[in-house]
């Protein structure tokens, strides 16, 4: 039996005397239960949401948020390497390398072996690198995230940024 004739057979059955019909499920919405209560699974719909957004503004550079991420880490901190970077943004070393391979590729940065270390590489973006960032940082502040200040506003914005900082770090 097919799931819409399923659902046809299953609207067609009365209730039991008593039932309360909840409005949303007569308009066929799924009924969230304890997951609209649990801060984890609102958490990462959100994250989903700004993700998606963040990789609309910025698709004519071809950008994820994590190799935004990086490529503005590499710029804020010259000589640092690469497992101060994955570090730092909580990304595992395999997924690491591979993000790197793909940005050298794209010729927005490069690794160098460090003089103090030879078995470290310390990562520089390119002139073509600073390009790049400078077009997604101007993307990312007109669109998206003056986007999401004006569904927030400055203080939510402030007060959730404190939130989330709380949780990444003491959590």
């Amino acid at each position: 039996m097919t799931g819409s004739r399923a659902a046809e057979l299953n609207a067609s059955k009365p209730g039991k005397a008593g039932d309360v019909v909840d409005d949303h499920e007569e308009a066929g919405q799924i009924k969230m239960g304890e997951l609209s209560e649990l801060l984890g699974y609102s958490l990462k719909r959100a994250q989903l949401r700004i993700f998606d957004d963040f990789i609309r503004c910025v698709a004519s550079l071809n950008l994820t948020p994590a190799q935004f991420s990086v490529l503005l880490l590499i710029d804020r901190n010259p000589g640092r390497n690469q497992t101060e970077i994955a570090n730092t943004l909580g990304i595992l070393r395999p997924n690491f390398v591979a993000m790197l391979d793909s940005l050298e590729s794209r010729e927005l940065c490069v690794r160098v072996r460090s003089a103090n270390d030879r078995r470290s590489h310390i990562l520089m973006l390119t002139d073509n690198g600073r390009t790049i960032l400078a077009r997604a940082k101007k993307l990312v502040a007109t669109k998206h995230e003056a986007r999401l200040n004006e569904v927030l506003g400055p203080a939510n914005r402030a007060a959730l940024l404190g939130m989330l900082a709380t949780l990444a770090r003491d959590f």
